[in-house]
């Protein structure tokens, strides 16, 4: 039997949403929907959002210890042309690690993006130019 799909965005800080696809089986997908007619969810995407707000908050410990001994930076971290002109300047190189958004300016060079920027490992979502993407594609982990 088919699954059915179900579209949900999530909404980190910073106040920008990713959209995310789920497949669901058809009873799962019936029991969400009797729900939301039964009036306890609002619609499919507030129950699937709670549902993980819910999950969330039952592993935050987890996270918190999680994000501490990666040393991930949490939430939003941007980084401007600006930004990376000062580290090349200073002769250094990032290794960008966050769990949320993180993102580099859209008038950001290729060149500039693999002059500074080492590494780049981002649990959440990963916002820079098509261009800039494909140079540090080695580098995305």
């Amino acid at each position: 039997m088919e699954n059915s799909t179900a579209n949900l965005a999530t909404r980190p800080k910073g106040g920008e949403s990713e959209k995310i696809t789920i497949n669901l089986g058809p009873v799962d997908l019936g029991q969400i929907d009797l729900l939301v007619q039964e009036g306890f969810y609002s619609n499919r995407t507030d129950l699937i959002r709670t549902a993980i707000r819910n999950q969330l908050a039952l592993h935050a410990q987890v996270v918190q210890e999680t994000v501490s001994r990666r040393a991930l930076v949490l939430g939003l971290q941007h980084f401007s042309r600006e930004d990376l002109e000062a580290v090349r300047a200073a002769h250094q190189r990032l290794t960008i690690q966050v769990l949320g958004l993180a993102s580099i300016a859209a008038d950001v060079t290729p060149e500039l993006a693999l002059a500074t920027i080492d590494s780049v490992v981002v649990l959440g979502a990963f916002h820079a130019s098509a261009a800039v993407k494909t140079a540090l594609a080695g580098r995305i982990r």
